[in-house]
């Protein structure tokens, strides 16, 4: 640890903002809450007392906070995820605080650096990609401008797995996040509730006729809240990030203990306990999917009840519910708020049926993030039978009616009726957990365009004829904050110089940066900036794989959860296919690249896996052929993250967005990428399309088949053709089929390719030329320095529209109508 200065009175203890007053605040953590002194503190005791120096700083605020919502009874917003991929908190809570000049400032006094020390803090990786970052994005967004709110998720006690590489491909690693503990979370062990499961429902009908539901001999298990500050920039804003954690409600059973019977004394505990042990348990079989119906159910109780608890502080009948709260499922995973609700309005406070749909559907509103059928989740009847028999019946009753409802609307339409149902016939029957969100809820969101539009012409169609005005769409964004102000501050400084700092809160501001186009002042620092950020990757790359790399080559980049939609097999091969165009001929003019990918891929999912271990054993090839090694580089950055995100994207000059069209969502790396300067190559898909259409086509590297086009090609789509079209393509598909990337298995990869051969679901060599075609361009644009970096700048400058501050707005305007309130405003009153 480096050495730093300690002051002699440590017991002073200030709030204030100063550098003065953090450092007093450092050294009163250190001692008092840490026990430490300046001979036994680690690097890690001074991020955890810088921590706790923050977190004093955001309570007064957050408690500030909680007594104006109750004072003003003010509409809330409940955001439930099982998803949060928060990152690290550090940085950014300074920033938002407005105190990180400061506390730079205190910590370069005291010999510590703040950059090397925020690296002690874990990720907290509560989330698998896309879904828990946009959710993090949100909540910042949502406290930024100043809408109360509640977000609700699961205190996983184990995040997303740690990836490794070895022996070149995933092995994946326990995540133990909280290993050292959380500075960020403030117990709540008074805020408990208790989660059912199991057992049988009683119905008897009263002597007034009214009929009372009772679910008995269940087993019971606790829910404890552990609650997380989240800031707002530029106010005093402070909302709550409320996780819960699953206890027993008999923690040990002493009759078994006695008898010997040690493991059986606490079986249940340990059994209760797992439900918030770790994300997304492998449902492939019986008992991992029922967990994993377990953790969705636990936190969707939990949150209900809690939610009905705050409510009734207030007030005393359910008449004002839906004017006072707002509920948004953020994908399908709590779309059991719809059934868990009417049974706390039904059975714990007796309102008739009629009453309690009608609070709920004014009350629930549904995200859909995916077009993929296998995400759309669906339970077995028996499973769900078993594990909540009196929400299955709740269920069963929501589809009578709204079957009546469907039937009446299309006379005679059984297909329609079986599609539309919430209970799916066929071998097994399963219940449509999409089609309950939608059906209980007053509106639907896709997430780009483009994902909304195929929701109601393809997907959804059927709810969306029967419910029109139901559906609509909100685009994706990201938090400047988090995503340029904080991952990238030379440019985010240089930005400030030239145009001010209210882009920082208001995105469109950034349009400023275009009359700066001509500057050349200007464009050099621009592209300065962009450098120092790829000397920056080009050390975190050598530490994480031990590979040297070219820092002036184009950074090539395609980091995200790893799928087979997404294509990564397309970028691969296509590394290949350069690679032997090369060493065919060697005067080739290409520019020096360097390819990286990064991502994890399920445990269970096996081609994603493999898919890894291709780019793995292509990258051991060619970053050692004498012959092309300075001109080609393939990386694969292991355990992406948020905090590794954070470093990659600054960096990037090409965005790898591919993914086939019609399949990707949304996306949210594209706009990252974006904001930080990258270029964009990508399919007309997810919100690449509203990308085109905000940085110009001429800005951004478009090829490929459109999600129109897909269907069609599909009808007659026969991939050894194009094969057999393209010899060089042919050698770089053999010579992965037949084993040359992997000697020592040579028919590692045979699988792979020869389902691509018979297959190619997502159609990777149908794009395959356009693709080349299309990154000739890229090349062949990079030469051009100058027009290089203005359309960088233009990507930036045109970002606007991607911040997750305009889609909030759009939430709240369309869908919650809650009123903001100033905390500040509030306080003086």
């Amino acid at each position: 640890m480096q050495k730093f200065k300690l002051f002699d009175n440590w017991g002073t203890f200030h709030k204030g903002m100063n550098a003065n007053n953090i450092q007093m605040s450092l050294a009163n953590h250190l001692e008092y809450s840490l026990s430490k002194d300046q001979y036994t503190a680690t690097d890690r005791d001074m991020y955890y007392s810088l921590a706790l120096t923050a977190r004093d700083r955001l309570i007064e605020r957050w408690i500030h906070t909680q007594q104006c919502y109750y004072q003003h009874d003010v509409k809330r917003v409940y955001y439930l995820s099982a998803e949060y991929l928060m990152g690290r908190l550090l940085i950014n809570n300074l920033i938002n605080l407005g105190i990180y000049s400061e506390t730079r400032k205190a910590m370069e006094e005291l010999n510590v650096d703040i950059e090397e020390l925020a690296e002690n803090e874990p990720d907290m990786g509560l989330g698998n990609g896309g879904l828990g970052r946009l959710a993090a994005c949100f909540m910042e967004s949502m406290a930024t401008l100043e809408i109360p709110t509640y977000g609700y998720g699961i205190r996983y006690e184990f995040g997303i797995f740690n990836q490794a590489i070895r022996n070149l491909g995933q092995v994946e690693l326990p995540e133990i996040w909280l290993k050292y503990g959380n500075p960020w979370e403030i117990p709540r062990p008074e805020n408990t509730h208790t989660v059912h499961f199991y057992g049988k429902v009683k119905q008897i009908t009263l002597p007034d006729g009214t009929l009372k539901t009772e679910w008995v001999d269940t087993n019971d298990v606790i829910g404890i809240a552990y609650d997380t500050p989240i800031d707002g920039y530029g106010n005093e804003t402070v909302n709550t990030l409320r996780l819960w954690s699953a206890r027993a409600s008999k923690e040990f059973d002493l009759g078994y203990f006695e008898d010997g019977d040690y493991l059986k004394a606490v079986e249940e505990k340990n059994l209760s306990e797992n439900i918030s042990k770790v994300l997304y348990p492998n449902d492939h079989i019986y008992k991992g999917r029922e967990l994993r119906l377990k953790q969705q159910y636990f936190f969707v109780s939990c949150s209900i009840q809690d939610i009905v608890r705050r409510y009734l502080v207030t007030h005393v009948t359910f008449d004002a519910f839906p004017d006072k709260v707002a509920i948004q499922m953020n994908d399908t995973h709590p779309s059991l708020a719809v059934a868990e609700l009417m049974r706390v309005l039904l059975d714990e406070h007796g309102l008739s049926w009629e009453n309690a749909w009608d609070i709920t559907t004014r009350t629930c509103a549904y995200t859909n993030h995916t077009l993929l059928a296998e995400a759309l989740e669906k339970w077995p009847i028996h499973m769900f039978e078993s594990l909540l028999p009196r929400h299955l019946l709740i269920i069963y009753e929501i589809n009578r009616r709204f079957m009546r409802d469907v039937s009446v609307r299309f006379l005679g339409d059984e297909a329609r009726m079986r599609r539309m149902s919430l209970v799916e016939e066929g071998d097994e029957k399963q219940l449509c957990m999409a089609h309950l969100a939608i059906v209980g809820s007053h509106s639907v969101n896709g997430v780009a365009e483009l994902h909304s539009k195929l929701l109601r012409e393809r997907e959804l169609k059927d709810f969306s004829e029967m419910y029109p005005g139901k559906f609509n769409n909100k685009t994706n964004g990201v938090a400047p904050r988090r995503w340029l102000l904080a991952a990238n501050p030379e440019l985010s400084n240089v930005i400030t110089e030239h145009i001010g700092e209210d882009w920082v809160v208001d995105l469109n501001q950034l349009r400023k940066l275009e009359t700066l186009l001509d500057d050349t002042a200007f464009t050099t620092v621009w592209q300065r900036v962009k450098q120092t950020n790829k000397d920056v990757l080009v050390r975190i790359t050598q530490q994480l794989t031990g590979v040297q790399i070219d820092p002036f080559s184009i950074f090539d980049v395609q980091v995200k959860r790893i799928h087979e939609y997404k294509r990564q097999l397309l970028n691969i091969l296509h590394v290949v296919y350069c690679w032997l165009k090369i060493r065919q001929d060697t005067g080739l003019a290409m520019h020096p690249r360097t390819f990286f990918f990064g991502g994890k891929a399920a445990p269970s999912y096996t081609a994603a896996k493999m898919i890894i271990r291709l780019i793995c054993h292509v990258a051991e090839m060619l970053n050692h052929d004498p012959l092309t090694k300075d001109r080609i580089k393939v990386i694969f950055l292991p355990n992406y993250r948020v905090s590794l995100a954070e470093k990659i994207f600054p960096a990037s000059d090409v965005s790898e967005q591919i993914s086939t069209a019609g399949y990707e969502a949304s996306g949210t790396s594209n706009m990252k990428f974006a904001l930080n300067g990258a270029l964009t190559i990508g399919t007309l898909d997810g919100a690449n399309v509203e990308i085109q259409d905000e940085v110009g086509s001429e800005n951004i590297f478009i090829f490929g088949l459109t999600a129109d086009q897909v269907p069609d090609v599909r009808t007659s789509y026969q991939p050894y053709a194009y094969y057999l079209k393209d010899p060089i393509l042919k050698q770089a598909i053999d010579m992965i089929r037949e084993g040359f990337f992997c000697p020592e298995e040579i028919d590692l990869f045979k699988p792979l390719i020869d389902k691509l051969l018979s297959e190619d679901t997502y159609l990777v060599l149908a794009d395959f030329e356009a693709y080349h075609q299309c990154q000739m361009r890229v090349n062949d644009l990079y030469l051009d320095k100058q027009a290089w970096t203005a359309k960088s700048i233009l990507n930036v400058a045109r970002a606007g529209k991607f911040s997750s501050d305009r889609a909030i707005l759009e939430y709240n305007r369309d869908i919650w109508k809650a009123e903001p309130l100033s905390v500040i405003r509030c306080k003086r009153k």
